[in-house]
């Protein structure tokens, strides 16, 4: 969803453009979503057509050292994330959470896990199945039942 949202620079797509974008892909006989970007409306386009909905929901703590090593490592190796963009050195000086990753996941966990909690109460995700997945077993497992388990990363 990221490489769908921004293009080279960072520039970030309109709304128009992300909502049509995201809404061929979703259109498709088959097809997988990461990420949220709920305020920009996927929830309404996306949710009602998914049939499973796999919940990654580490404790904060967690997901917030994972996405630290991630993007430092990143930064140091200039790996690409998609075409020509990578991560931007100063945006780890930044206390913005649009702007550092690693700021939004701790200042954004919390209310993520809360809509998402929400979702699988009200009737968001009665017609899908969905996997809750917080530990690292739990994702094991799961990939196990698929038949398919690919080396894991922290």
């Amino acid at each position: 969803m990221d490489a769908v949202r921004h293009r080279d620079g960072w520039d970030s797509v309109g709304s128009e453009e992300f909502t049509r974008i995201v809404t061929d892909i979703s259109s498709a006989d088959r097809w997988v979503i990461d990420g949220g970007y709920t305020n920009l409306g996927t929830r309404e386009l996306v949710w009602p057509r998914a049939d499973t909905v796999v919940w990654l929901d580490p404790p904060r703590w967690l997901a917030t050292a994972r996405v630290l090593r991630r993007t430092l490592w990143r930064m140091i190796t200039r790996e690409r994330l998609w075409g020509s963009v990578t991560e931007a050195r100063s945006n780890l000086y930044s206390l913005d959470p649009l702007k550092n990753i690693i700021v939004w996941t701790w200042t954004q966990h919390a209310g993520v896990r809360q809509k998402y909690e929400q979702a699988s109460v009200d009737g968001s995700w009665a017609h899908a199945t969905v996997h809750r997945l917080r530990t690292r077993s739990e994702v094991s497992a799961y990939l196990d039942s698929l038949g398919t388990h690919p080396p894991t990363q922290n």
